[in-house]
């Protein structure tokens, strides 16, 4: 049976950007809802007893989009932060080299998650056939592990993840999203991904739901 993970900070901790009442909805209710929603679907199923990794690349229907919703907001939660950090040099030369400067992706992947149709999700993946970085937006619960691409950094467009502290505003809510990004861990997720490509992001997942 899967469990909720447990977040890497307090749920007061980032005021102004989310509030304890968007935690409460956001991780404890929708989050806890797709935990629920995995673990029923898989009872008695082939996918029972497997590994998250392999339920979100193997499955489809409704197991697909609650075992990717399991992941999705994971990695999410990871991806900000109530402390700044700075990228590192490894993951600055990636993005100049992709984008021009860190500027210009902040510009970019602003836009894409702006300009998303509806429910989704907005990313900066690393593909390993290309040895590049790559801004991709995926819909409802799609995410770019299935197309064998390694996850850095995720923002949640989601309307219950940014609708109670910002409406319907989702411009304001990204801006705040962008000056929390925990870069630490997106540095780490890039140097991960060029040393063991999949292979990070199912290390990854296993040590939030061990087996």
């Amino acid at each position: 049976m899967f469990e909720l993970r447990k977040l890497p900070y307090g749920t007061d901790s980032m005021a102004g950007f989310l509030s304890p009442q968007t935690f409460e909805y956001h991780y404890g209710k929708h989050h806890q809802t797709y935990i629920n929603n995995l673990n029923n679907l898989i009872k008695g199923s082939e996918f029972e007893g497997k590994e998250l990794y392999d339920i979100i690349t193997k499955s489809s229907g409704g197991l697909f989009n609650n075992s990717a919703q399991v992941y999705n907001h994971d990695f999410y939660w990871d991806c900000i932060s109530p402390s700044p950090s700075e990228p590192s040099n490894e993951l600055k030369d990636a993005i100049n080299s992709e984008f021009g400067s860190m500027d210009g992706f902040k510009e970019k992947f602003i836009n894409a998650a702006t300009t998303l149709f509806g429910s989704g999700w907005c990313w900066l993946v690393f593909v390993p056939a290309t040895k590049k970085l790559e801004i991709v937006q995926t819909s409802n619960a799609a995410t770019p592990i299935t197309d064998g691409k390694i996850p850095l950094l995720v923002v949640d467009v989601w309307e219950h993840a940014y609708y109670i502290d910002n409406k319907n505003a989702r411009p304001a809510y990204l801006e705040k999203f962008f000056a929390h990004i925990h870069w630490a861990f997106v540095s780490s997720a890039l140097e991960w991904a060029k040393k063991e490509g999949a292979g990070s992001v199912r290390f990854y997942i296993n040590g939030l739901h061990k087996k």
